[in-house]
């Protein structure tokens, strides 16, 4: 198995994700801007540009997971999403397409959705180029990842409790409910360890059910 090549790393599920990788033996190698190699949580880092396809390190038999994006989004971020966000995503998959990677692992959003139009857009524009290029490739569409710094939506608690016994709402409440950190983490380990031949999509309810290994 060769490396697993991870954008995003000091990121809010880079610096939690590396950790557990290398806790299961895996060998990492992160792309992180000059200056940031001191915040990475493992792992050999590469200095780069994540909007620079020549800068990443790939070889064939390599996973890619890119988790490089705007931190903390929201609506007021629109702009960024289209100008980090998606040409990120579309430098990384070129970069894994012409080095022939094994597997991409990319963190999308669930949708539809009624709020967050520009990131959705953004997110669903990204799984389009990875299809384009006929990468395999395990799409995760989280709506919100709960943890530290990150708790806002659990005044919506109430809301989802409701939705989720409404028959006309059950299914809308399922795909876009709330995981935690560690949900997601260990969808993501379980994504990179059991890689797709072509095109996995993993939603809410799935990477709820994501057991530690």
């Amino acid at each position: 198995m060769g490396y697993i090549f991870v954008t995003g790393a000091t990121g809010y599920l880079g610096r939690h994700l590396i950790p557990r990788l290398l806790e299961r033996g895996h060998s990492v190698r992160a792309l992180v801007r000059p200056g940031s190699e001191n915040k990475l949580t493992g792992g050999e880092a590469v200095i780069g540009d994540v909007l620079q396809p020549r800068d990443y390190c790939l070889s064939p038999g390599d996973t890619l997971v890119h988790l490089a994006g705007t931190p903390r989004p929201n609506p007021s971020k629109g702009p960024q999403f289209h100008a980090f966000d998606l040409p990120a995503l579309q430098a990384a998959a070129q970069a894994g397409s012409l080095a022939g990677v094994a597997h991409f692992v990319y963190v999308s959003v669930a949708h539809p959705a009624p709020v967050m139009r520009d990131y959705i857009a953004a997110r669903v524009a990204g799984e389009a180029e990875l299809a384009r290029l006929g990468l395999p490739r395990t799409i995760l569409r989280p709506w919100y990842v709960l943890g530290p710094g990150h708790r806002w939506p659990l005044i919506l608690t109430p809301l989802y409790w409701l939705a989720a016994r409404s028959p006309a709402h059950h299914e809308t409440a399922a795909r876009l409910g709330l995981v935690t950190l560690r949900q997601m983490v260990e969808a993501l380990v379980h994504a990179i360890e059991h890689p797709s031949p072509q095109c996995r999509l993993v939603e809410v309810p799935e990477i709820r059910q994501t057991r530690e290994v």
